[in-house]
């Protein structure tokens, strides 16, 4: 019991430290973004959505190191599907209605949609070799040479970036992966201590923890009226997720991709994705949307535990 009650206060305290180094993280990012002249979704593309995607590739990176390879697919898939049920979902509830000002119909859903599909096609043999880890860095590489390349549509007044913006920056984003780290370990030793399944943990337990940063960042944003950060985060995140955090950890040893996997949370997850698409198609997430979402990830969750 005694051992329980430590994780639980572990949980709290590297959940509290997420929530409030992300807050830092999104005012220091968007600075970042408004010196480079780029648009807030770009800013939530390029510099929060992949700073808030490390704790999915460091604890991918971890579990082929610790030979538990099984995880990465699981943390991917859950990952993906949580950020577009949950964080999306909430973010829409807490903003009312997000309206998209930045053209997502030429690359970015196209993008979004390939990448889902390439993760499906990749895996559903059950394996994913070398080189389908390194056509996976090829893809997101060349997205991120699109994003850094995109035309500017907006014209923000260039200031001078200070460098207490630069270190806060760098400073909240290791304390979002440190909080992020320690909140999925505790959930892991929580979920050990409970006997749930090591599949349901990576689907369910490791794929909401890392989806932590991604979550708190865009409430963040929500609050302070600027949801298309949220969207731009939630997008961003899904393709890195599906490209870089399956390929990277692929180079360093065999991925196992478990059946559950195949059979229930890849389709779950094109759904998801195919979801995102036909929502955004008139530049608005209403609020309504947003509930329908939420309630598709108590339904993922439900049949992951068994309770549907």
């Amino acid at each position: 019991m005694g051992f329980l009650l430590i994780w639980i206060i572990v949980f709290i305290a590297s959940l509290s430290v997420l929530i409030k180094a992300s807050d830092y993280f999104t005012d220091s990012a968007e600075k970042i973004g408004l010196y480079l002249n780029l648009p807030s979704f770009i800013v939530g593309v390029v510099i929060v959505a992949i700073g808030t995607s490390l704790p999915e590739l460091v604890s991918s990176i971890f579990a082929v190191l610790k030979k538990s390879s099984e995880i990465v697919a699981g943390n991917v898939v859950g990952s993906n599907i949580t950020n577009i049920f949950l964080v999306l979902g909430i973010t829409a509830v807490i903003s009312k209605k997000i309206k998209l000002d930045y053209e997502l119909t030429g690359v970015d859903l196209p993008f979004l949609i390939g990448s889902a599909f390439l993760l499906a096609m990749t895996v559903y043999d059950g394996l994913f070799t070398l080189s389908e880890g390194f056509l996976c860095l090829g893809c997101v590489f060349i997205y991120l040479i699109y994003t850094m390349n995109v035309k500017k549509k907006e014209n923000f007044e260039i200031k001078k970036l200070e460098w207490k913006t630069l270190i806060i920056f760098v400073i909240s984003g290791f304390f979002i992966y440190l909080g992020a780290k320690y909140t999925i370990e505790s959930v892991i030793k929580l979920s050990e201590i409970l006997h749930i399944g090591k599949e349901i943990i990576a689907a369910s337990a490791i794929a909401l923890g890392t989806s932590l940063p991604e979550l708190t960042v865009s409430i963040s944003a929500a609050r302070k009226g600027k949801p298309e950060i949220a969207v731009g985060n939630v997008l961003g995140s899904n393709i890195f997720n599906a490209l870089a955090v399956m390929g990277i950890p692929r180079l360093l040893g065999i991925l196992i991709i478990p059946k559950t996997i195949l059979t229930f949370g890849l389709p779950v997850m094109l759904i998801a994705t195919l979801l995102y698409f036909f929502m955004s198609q008139d530049k608005e997430i209403t609020k309504w949307e947003g509930w329908l979402l939420i309630i598709f990830y108590i339904f993922f969750i439900g049949k992951l535990l068994n309770l549907f």
